[in-house]
């Protein structure tokens, strides 16, 4: 089946909510753990779309349906900032804090989205940062690769000096990937390691 990289469109918003989730267990699919199947990409995919296009990319099929993305922002404490104005005020309106006691991933997302982006000190020098998804029908033939090149290739058009990403532990697909392709390690701890590329 072929495949095509473009620049994202506000019509696959919808897209990348589906992507998020389906990807969102280490890669695998997390739909069984979520009761709100909207939540992860309340966090870590629509606000990309919508406040950073300039560096958002989708990969599609021959009927122009998203089966993948490259998400990301040039700068990650400016992207963070306009997240607080911008976005997080409706969810949090929308999602009140969980109880203390309640440790279901819904909860935890929702915690992280009245925390809001944590900007590691990192980004310092690693500006940018970035989330990259791809469905199983198009994994293994390149796409990840070449989805990561256009999207490196936008940072260095915007000036971006480096990059970073966050990857579980536990996903070791994701930490070959990463490595395969010229990231380093920049902190690790059990459950998520940190690498950047300078560019």
């Amino acid at each position: 089946m072929p495949f095509t990289i473009r620049p994202y469109q506000p019509r696959d918003l919808r897209a990348l909510y589906t992507i998020c989730l389906k990807t969102g267990d280490s890669g695998a699919d997390a739909s069984p753990h979520f009761r709100d199947p909207d939540l992860l990409g309340h966090y870590y995919a629509a606000p990309y779309g919508v406040l950073a296009p300039e560096t958002s990319f989708v990969l599609v099929d021959e009927q122009d349906e998203p089966c993948g993305y490259i998400l990301g922002a040039r700068d990650t404490a400016e992207f963070a900032a306009r997240c607080e104005i911008e976005w997080f005020p409706a969810l949090r309106a929308r999602y009140p804090l969980p109880p203390p006691n309640d440790d279901s991933p819904d909860a935890q997302i929702i915690r992280a989205i009245h925390a809001g982006i944590a900007v590691d000190e990192v980004a310092r020098e690693y500006p940018a940062h970035l989330h990259i998804d791809i469905l199983p029908v198009a994994q293994k033939q390149g796409w990840g690769r070449r989805l990561m090149e256009t999207f490196l290739a936008r940072l260095r058009e915007l000036g971006a000096s480096g990059v970073h990403l966050g990857v579980s532990a536990r996903n070791l697909n994701a930490i070959a990937f990463y490595e395969h392709l010229g990231f380093c390690r920049l902190r690790g701890d059990p459950s998520v390691i940190l690498y950047g590329m300078r560019l």
